[in-house]
């Protein structure tokens, strides 16, 4: 019985997301509680992976607005002292360069990524589409939570990376 519109990470939370593809977190208040996902207070949290039937729609409720994200993996940052996750991880993929410049272009648009530290990114990359660069990108704040662009291009590869991490605006 779902007593919430926010996921649960217990066993029945994660089992459900993967089965739904449907992820909904609350960071309304600036963080994500273990208490309110459903986990000890000790614990890391699950990394949820789906790489093998479908992507999650992932939805992060925060404090002035929201994050979305289409996603086959999902990781929780935290110790097993602190009452909450430090950051949610989420990987986003883009099968070419244009694809990946797309979505980069959306971080600034939806959370605030400084747009000259992405375009310059893009531009360089995109005088050599063949290389390699681990980038990460200046943070947006416009949701209230800092949200990280980590880019991982390697353009010999048929499918590109962003590494999206998620955390209390500080």
């Amino acid at each position: 019985m779902i007593t919430s519109e926010f996921s649960t990470l217990d066993a029945a939370g994660v089992d459900r997301i993967r089965t739904d593809k449907q992820a909904r977190l609350d960071m309304s208040s600036g963080s994500l509680q273990k208490s309110a996902v459903r986990v000890s207070p000790d614990s890391y949290g699950p990394e949820i992976n789906t790489q093998d039937s479908g992507k999650i729609n992932l939805t992060i409720a925060a404090p002035s607005g929201e994050i979305s994200a289409q996603t086959d993996r999902i990781r929780f940052k935290t110790t097993d002292a602190r009452p909450d996750f430090t950051e949610v991880t989420y990987f986003l993929t883009a099968d070419s360069f244009e694809g990946l410049s797309t979505l980069i272009r959306d971080g600034v648009e939806k959370y605030g990524i400084d747009s000259s530290d992405a375009e310059r990114w893009i531009e360089s990359t995109s005088k050599d589409t063949g290389s390699k660069s681990d980038y990460s990108l200046t943070s947006g704040t416009s949701t209230g939570l800092e949200v990280n662009y980590d880019l991982r291009f390697d353009g010999s590869k048929d499918q590109q990376v962003i590494i999206v991490h998620v955390s209390p605006a500080s």
